[in-house]
């Protein structure tokens, strides 16, 4: 890195209004800023008409950045990213359903696609600093000289579920302009600076989704799927009490759409691909004593004591619940809740906090 800059920020903007307020709050603050827009998706002359008003990767999303960023004077970039958010993100969303796991692909998107970006950019124009709208704060521990992961201010809007996977040297160079924001402030800051978009309505959905219907999606994606799936069968109790129409199309937990009768309500249990199954139960057959999760990031802390207790998410809108967690001999985190938890679904992030700080994360292997 040459003539980096450590009062010179690039902001990953995607026209809302996080990354917007992020973005003007850090330039009044007294930072050079630049605005960084990603597009995982070809632009082309279609885009200017088939926009996704809901979804953060739309065209109109670079537009509001661009012009947040020409009406306080700072340069804008964005660069395509197709290539290799179709390959690392979206693949591995469509890999892990046809394995019959459920899928983050915002977790993986977030390292290997936004601050691999940013950062390449950051060095490019001069910036040490990288940043985004996420409402979540960066510490950093002077004893152990790791910088420490924090749930921001604002613990309905928390994002860091989502930010596990980043590496020290990411975290290192990144801000949260946001830390100690809550979302309503946020919208009055965007009012009291005159953004157009102080209002804009925020994403809810995969932004490769905009209209949330993974079904759909797959069999776009996968043109023959239901022809290399197949249907399948719906056991409980070791008994056949139906057919399932592709287990791609099926979740941990799932009750609607299942097309079976049961005097109790039944759910989906485990899906087994190798095999084409589907197992169902009652409620509380989906209560499990914990489980195994691999591809493991450490943050807080560079190993973890056998069997400490910490606070444990399966989910996005997981309270936490207290679990023993260790590495096991296999070099996988295993986790043992106090109490048995609902719906531990394989391919999802599973993520350890200390109080707010994150001490790593995982993906979920397996229950038991």
């Amino acid at each position: 890195m040459n003539n980096i800059d450590t009062n010179h920020v690039l902001v990953g903007m995607s026209g809302g209004v996080d990354s917007s307020v992020a973005a003007v709050k850090l330039q009044k603050e007294g930072l050079q800023v630049t605005g960084f827009t990603i597009t995982p998706y070809k632009i082309d002359d279609n885009c200017r008409v088939k926009v996704h008003e809901k979804s953060c990767c739309s065209f109109s999303g670079i537009i509001d950045a661009n012009d947040v960023c020409e009406k306080y004077g700072m340069s804008h970039f964005f660069v395509d990213l197709s290539e290799e958010f179709n390959n690392k993100v979206v693949q591995y969303f469509i890999d892990e359903y046809l394995a019959g796991r459920t899928p983050n692909p915002c977790v993986m998107c977030n390292p290997t696609i936004k601050w691999d970006a940013m950062i390449n950019k950051a060095d490019e124009v001069g910036a040490f600093y990288v940043a985004t709208g996420h409402y979540s704060k960066i510490n950093y521990d002077k004893n152990t000289g790791r910088y420490i992961l924090v749930k921001g201010f604002d613990k309905s809007k928390d994002q860091t579920y989502f930010l596990w996977r980043l590496q020290q040297s990411q975290l290192e160079r990144t801000l949260f302009p946001l830390a100690e924001f809550d979302k309503p402030m946020t919208r009055k800051y965007a009012h009291d600076y005159e953004l157009l978009i102080a209002d804009k309505v925020e994403s809810q959905e995969i932004c490769f989704i905009p209209d949330n219907d993974y079904h759909r999606f797959l069999k776009n994606a996968v043109p023959d799927i239901e022809e290399r799936i197949g249907k399948g069968d719906i056991i409980f109790n070791d008994k056949k009490v139906g057919e399932h129409q592709g287990f791609p199309f099926y979740t941990i937990g799932q009750r609607k759409g299942l097309g079976i009768s049961n005097e109790k309500p039944l759910f989906v249990k485990s899906i087994d691909s190798k095999n084409n199954v589907i197992q169902v139960g009652l409620e509380e057959d989906l209560l499990n004593n914990g489980l195994i999760a691999n591809n493991i990031n450490l943050i807080k802390y560079p190993d973890i004591e056998d069997n400490k207790i910490f606070s444990v998410k399966i989910r996005y809108r997981d309270p936490g619940f207290p679990a023993k967690c260790k590495i096991n001999s296999d070099g996988n985190l295993e986790i043992e809740f106090m109490e048995k938890k609902k719906s531990i679904t394989p391919g999802q992030s599973v993520v350890i906090y200390e109080d707010d700080d994150v001490v790593g994360g995982g993906i979920i292997e397996s229950w038991f």
